[in-house]
């Protein structure tokens, strides 16, 4: 039947539309879809793909030490100030800045970062579907060194005893132990990649990896052909499935000789390390890249909320979820490089190739060791497929939700599917570059510019509008209209100082600090870094050319009246739906009683309950959310 209201609503002509804005909208199916398709956002790639790699490269345990130090005081205080930001607007990361328009560059900048980290993030996710479709053999691809691609430095791990071979010749052992290449590392670099020798040289577009991009793009798209009414069903899938394949291969790899060894590796803190500055900026950094806090993705799927969803709850299962997840990854990674670690006879550092390659070639080459092997690497890349979709789903949502709500008019509510689709031609489009034989490098140059420091600024930044410009008295009221309590004291405080503090320190760290980055030995070309700059600012320039935009079109004589009207709430900031609108957001008399007359006969069966859902506002969470149900 509510498809019927929404049809009637729109025959209504004017501003009466509105009314129903979120039968309009659509909301999730019911509360475990936010939460699920939340920790699948949160939980990406990342976790197995970038932080196993980030504690291994910055002092194994003692990185956990401020990774959670972040995520008390800076990941948790964001991810819930994002999500009560959208919920509390039912608006996505554009429309949200009617708290404060002249910051509505913000929300560009989360925009640009989400269609950076998009473009790059389905070329993993396709390069993970390009290895689940060559594990179906009977034979790993990578498994010996008798293929074309294998070069003379090449010792497979089942090739036979590294030392019986080279045992008649001391100096070539030590040699082959020094040059040594795994089977699968010449898999990924010489195979699958294809590696050119220069970021600036492109080669080829290496096919394979082309058609599995338009792959991974197709099932995107058909996820979110309904928008979060499909995408929220596909989640029950997405978001538990991974969790099943962790655990198989938690306890495949901690049965396996020398899992301890590589998991002592992880854990055993190098305290000297915390004294680096780049320690911190990883944490932090990680902790942004892996919650999705100014990505824009949080605010967005927390407008599909509810009005009076506890949020607060959701935030911290949501975030607690995804760190316990990075770790508990990170037990699976170095159980097995442990393990190859003690069948080489090396130390753990000796083993891992740096970034993405971790995922591609550390672990599947452990998996040749064990029988079975296709059916344990078709799971493992299943799992990273699954990791990185949950996450896609959400870049991909945000981009077209912020179009939409940006446009709002009636025609484009109803082809929202149109808009989805052309974003994702155009996301396909863009990863093209992405898989030619430099493709990699252009890839970790995103990965390490666009998606990492502009998301700090962009966080500070928010924090800041939020809590000064728009007035943390009148955020807490806010919260406490939705929620039924205010926000707890240690978030206020949160809020309001530490976290701000934490990132601009953090800002401040990281200039200091700076290396440009390299690639195994490969180093980045001065041009190729410009380029990371240059994307790395793209997102934040948005936020002072939009400031300036604004106060040049707002009215006032002097700027300081023009400053306040631009940073002033604009008039239809506030709870989306009319019978929320209590208190400092309740309409004038006229226009309110005159709206209600016009609304009453359309819905005669919604009438009583929003009567009832109106008076309960102030009530206590648990009458909240018992109305919320009925209605």
């Amino acid at each position: 039947h509510t498809h019927g209201i929404s049809l009637q609503n729109g025959a209504v002509p004017g501003e009466r539309g509105k009314q129903d804005k979120s039968v309009k909208r659509g909301n999730w199916g019911n509360q475990i879809e936010f939460v699920l398709t939340s920790v699948g956002y949160a939980v990406g790639l990342g976790n197995v793909w970038r932080f196993p790699y980030l504690c291994y490269r910055n002092g194994g345990g003692a990185f956990m030490f401020p990774y959670f130090i972040m995520l008390v005081f800076c990941g948790i205080p964001l991810f819930f100030m994002e999500l009560s930001f959208g919920q509390f607007a039912s608006q996505g990361c554009l429309g949200v800045w009617r708290v404060s328009p002249m910051f509505k560059g913000v929300g560009y900048g989360m925009m640009v970062v989400s269609t950076y980290i998009g473009i790059y993030y389905n070329v993993v996710i396709c390069i993970a579907f390009y290895y689940f479709f060559v594990s179906m053999t009977r034979v790993l691809p990578w498994t010996y060194c008798s293929n074309p691609w294998n070069t003379p430095d090449c010792t497979g791990v089942l090739d036979g005893n590294l030392s019986s071979r080279a045992a008649l010749n001391l100096t070539h052992l030590l040699n082959a132990t020094q040059k040594r290449t795994s089977p699968s590392e010449e898999y990924w670099r010489r195979y699958v990649l294809n590696l050119s020798d220069d970021i600036g040289n492109l080669g080829e577009v290496r096919l394979p990896l082309l058609g599995c991009l338009g792959v991974s793009w197709v099932v995107v798209f058909l996820c979110l052909i309904k928008g979060v009414k499909s995408s929220g069903k596909v989640v029950y899938f997405t978001a538990t499935f991974p969790y099943v394949v962790l655990t198989i291969l938690f306890v495949r790899g901690i049965t396996l000789e020398g899992a301890l060894t590589g998991i002592m590796y992880y854990l055993t803190p190098q305290w000297d390390k915390i004294l680096n500055a780049k320690v911190w900026g990883d944490a932090a950094s990680q902790i942004f890249y892996s919650l999705g806090c100014a990505w824009g993705g949080l605010i967005t799927m927390a407008s599909y909320n509810k009005f009076h969803n506890n949020c607060y709850r959701d935030s911290i299962i949501i975030s607690i979820t995804n760190c316990a997840t990075s770790v508990y990854a990170g037990f699976v990674i170095f159980s097995i490089l442990g393990f190859m670690a003690n069948h080489l006879g090396v130390d753990v550092s000796k083993v891992a190739d740096h970034g993405p390659g971790l995922a591609f070639v550390a672990y599947p080459e452990a998996l040749t060791l064990l029988p079975i092997s296709p059916l344990w690497s078709i799971l493992f890349f299943f799992m990273l497929i699954l990791l990185g979709l949950g996450t896609q789903f959400c870049l991909l949502e945000t981009l077209v939700t912020a179009i939409v709500d940006e446009v709002g008019n009636e025609w484009i509510i109803r082809r929202k599917t149109f808009v989805t689709l052309g974003v994702a031609v155009a996301g396909f489009l863009l990863g093209v570059p992405l898989t030619t034989q430099a493709g990699i490098y252009w890839l970790l140059l995103m990965d390490n510019y666009a998606a990492s420091f502009s998301l700090v600024v962009i966080s500070c930044i928010m924090c800041v509008a939020i809590m000064y410009i728009y007035g943390h008295r009148n955020y807490f009221k806010d919260i406490e209209m939705m929620l039924g309590f205010p926000p707890p004291l240690f978030f206020q405080i949160c809020w309001r100082f530490i976290s701000p503090a934490i990132i601009f320190f953090i800002l401040v760290f990281t200039v200091i600090q700076y290396r440009p980055i390299s690639y195994n030995d490969y180093v980045y070309p001065t041009w190729a870094i410009s380029i990371g700059f240059l994307m790395a600012l793209s997102s934040v320039i948005c936020i002072p050319i939009y400031a300036i935009y604004k106060v040049c079109r707002s009215e006032g004589d002097t700027l300081l009246e023009r400053l306040k009207n631009a940073t002033k709430a604009s008039k239809d900031w506030g709870p989306a739906l009319p019978e929320h609108r209590s208190g400092r957001y309740a309409p004038a008399f006229s226009p309110s009683t005159e709206s209600h007359l016009e609304v009453q006969p359309l819905q005669p069966e919604k009438g009583q309950s929003e009567a009832a859902a109106a008076s309960p506002v102030q009530g206590s969470n648990g009458s909240a959310h018992s109305q919320d149900s009925r209605l």
